[in-house]
């Protein structure tokens, strides 16, 4: 016999809150009959992340017990839209759920009394039926209660409350049917299949399980009054009144694209931007968020100024396109660089990247790329972070048998290696490290930057508490350590006097590093350097998952990202089924409306990627009026196919060429001035 193996606390929690939330959002009740969820797949542990698997059936498509209609069966569009806008929901209102910290409550009780109290509403479809030869322990069964929210047989333990330590996410694909709504072409049976995740630092720190109480009287009756409300056949949670107005029950025939508007407007506004370190999420207000982190906005002046020493100069041909649109669009002190400049005094340029998969996406090339332009400009050495450590102390794992997976991200590092090598940066004048490989140089200034930095300043910028681990807390003066020059000896022929400033090109989310960095710089340096001591930054917008406009593209989310190993074939799928589009819905409507530029991801892409500033004009021009070449979706996603099929394509061709024994010659100590 095959005996499947326990889920984690975590992802046990997550499928009955999960459970609760398709209940209350669709308007079916928790579970029995029609209704009933499938038996969670053992599909625990994946790509680093806890996970599972799961199927709620509704009945057949006509006379469903879901209060919503459920979104249309075809390939299209529209229906993508409307499923994706229902699981939208589920997922908002899943992880409302974790946030409100709601208590589990864990009892036993007899099966047939269960039964007789709760009904079978509890129980999957695994369980609704006893085998003939069932011992009298098995008959007890083990249920978990969340108030107002779900009670079931949970598959695994569960936590004493739904704080999972991390958000719930539902993978979405249309033509692998995963987490999506199918219907079988005979029977008409309509179900969702939910596959997810959640995103946690770490596993072994995100709670403690629930311990099984006392059946008592009052339990039970407060139980029985819970499942009254949890068992009527309604719409009881905001999240699925919302969706309700937006799906086809509406008197008024529903578009796409209002199916698409109403989701951004009623239920993604419940997320605040945030923006931290490790996290961002919800519409990005960027002027709010330079007055936030107290940066500056690049403006014409600094432009012009920055074209003159670089262009001028005859070092580039042209401004850099993320320059010249905005994408580049913050800084601090970059006046000072052009000082440097202009006083003939040299600086180094400073980035990095966290190995955590083996495969980099576009979002992970683009503050490379404007390096690459950086360094030509200014003609400068450069080095290249690779924080392995970090990885390691943030989704590391541990296992009795196997140990650690320290190894796993020291790998990672060559991988993702090869990909930055690939960009085309001036070897000789290129500085590429681990972390694990290079610490020992920069230890003296990590020990002055941890003496400098109080612990509670630590928490306050990054959000730790008494349950983070020492490392993570440790970490942030080990990416601070490579702004001073003193961390590269030999490299940068530097000694802790030397007056060599630093320019750091990152995304906006890295500035809480190096704003803690700028505070203590002073003590790590000689009063007569040009900055203070202090690193440059010149920050970047976000780079927009294809799903839509807001946060940022994230590798651990497929059909969110085009990966710099994807083929041909698979970019121009990913961009003709997930690119979100601001067009609309009928070729009369797009004639006379337009689309919407500032979210529709197909343009944004280009705005990164194509280099013809009056191709893009043109292109914005036309789809906007609904008119000329590009009037349409489909002609602005077939531009970005081959903008981006020429990027990759090429990527792919210079990383062949770049070994084990290359990445080894790149990141060997040497001088680079």
């Amino acid at each position: 016999m095959i005996t499947k193996p326990t889920p984690p606390s975590s992802v046990s929690t997550a499928l009955l809150i999960l459970r609760g939330a398709i209940a209350g959002v669709t308007g079916c009740p928790i579970g029995g009959g029609d209704s009933t969820p499938s038996l969670m797949q053992p599909s625990y542990i994946k790509d680093g992340y806890p996970s599972g698997k799961f199927s709620v059936g509704f009945g057949k498509k006509n006379g469903t017990t879901c209060e919503l209609i459920i979104p249309g069966q075809d390939d299209d569009d529209e229906s993508r839209t409307k499923q994706n806008a229902l699981l939208d929901a589920i997922e908002v209102a899943a992880n409302r759920i974790v946030k409100e910290n709601i208590p589990i409550v864990l009892f036993k009780m007899d099966r047939d009394e269960a039964i007789e109290k709760f009904g079978s509403i509890m129980l999957d479809q695994s369980q609704l039926k006893l085998p003939k030869k069932t011992k009298d322990e098995d008959k007890v069964l083990t249920l978990a209660c969340i108030d107002n929210v779900i009670l079931g047989v949970p598959p695994g333990p569960v936590l004493t409350s739904t704080d999972i330590g991390g958000k719930i996410k539902l993978e979405r694909g249309f033509d692998n049917f995963k987490s999506n709504i199918i219907a079988g072409k005979k029977s008409r049976k309509c179900e969702i299949i939910i596959k997810f995740r959640i995103d946690v630092d770490e596993a072994s720190e995100i709670g403690v399980d629930a311990t099984i109480v006392d059946v008592n009287e009052d339990l039970i009756n407060s139980t029985v009054v819970m499942l009254e409300k949890l068992s009527v056949q309604s719409v009881r949670m905001e999240e699925g009144i919302q969706v309700k107005k937006i799906m086809a029950a509406e008197k008024k025939e529903s578009t796409a694209t209002e199916v698409k508007e109403s989701v951004a407007n009623n239920i993604e506004e419940t997320d605040e931007m945030v923006v931290n370190a490790f996290e961002v999420q919800g519409a990005i207000d960027y002027d709010k968020l330079v007055d936030n982190f107290g940066s500056k906005l690049i403006d014409k002046e600094l432009h012009e100024r920055i074209e003159r020493l670089t262009v001028g100069r005859g070092t580039v041909p042209y401004l850099h396109r993320f320059l010249r649109r905005n994408i580049f669009f913050s800084h601090r002190d970059m006046t000072k660089i052009c000082d440097c400049l202009e006083a003939n005094k040299p600086f180094y340029l400073y980035t990095g990247r966290g190995p955590s998969s083996g495969a980099m996406h576009l979002g992970h090339l683009v503050p490379f790329l404007f390096t690459k332009w950086l360094q030509q400009a200014f003609q400068c050495p450069l080095v290249i972070q690779m924080t392995d450590d970090e990885k390691f102390l943030f989704k590391g794992k541990y296992d009795e048998v196997e140990g650690d997976n320290l190894d796993y991200f020291a790998k990672l590092t060559i991988e993702n290696a090869k990909d930055i090598i690939a960009c085309g940066f001036i070897p000789e004048k290129t500085f590429l490290f681990s972390d694990l490989e290079y610490v020992g140089q920069m230890y003296p200034n990590i020990v002055r930057i941890w003496k400098a930095v109080t612990n509670n300043s630590v928490n306050n910028i990054f959000g730790f508490d008494g349950s983070s681990n020492i490392g993570k807390i440790a970490f942030p003066a080990i990416q601070a350590a490579p702004s001073f020059p003193s961390s590269f000896p030999v490299v940068l022929n530097a000694a802790r006097d030397s007056n060599l400033a630093c320019l750091i090109p990152c995304a906006i989310d890295q500035d809480p590093y190096f704003r803690m960095t700028r505070d203590i710089a002073h003590k790590l340096v000689r009063k007569s350097h040009p900055l203070g001591g202090k690193p440059a930054l010149i920050h970047s917008k976000f780079f927009p998952p294809l799903q839509g406009s807001q946060g940022k593209m994230s590798s651990s989310d497929t059909t969110s990202a085009i990966f710099l190993t994807d083929s041909l074939d698979e970019i121009e799928s990913k961009i003709k089924v997930h690119a979100f589009s601001g067009g609309q819905e009928t070729r009369k409507m797009q004639e006379e409306l337009g689309a919407n530029l500032e979210v529709d991801v197909s343009y944004q892409w280009l705005r990164f990627f194509l280099e013809d500033d009056d191709e893009l004009e043109q292109i914005g021009k036309d789809y906007s009026s609904g008119s000329g070449e590009f009037w349409s979706t489909g002609a602005v996603k077939a531009r970005l196919v081959k903008v981006l099929q020429e990027i990759v394509r090429r990527h792919q061709c210079e990383r062949a060429k770049v070994s084990d024994d290359v990445v080894r010659e790149w990141m060997m100590e040497r001088c680079l001035l």
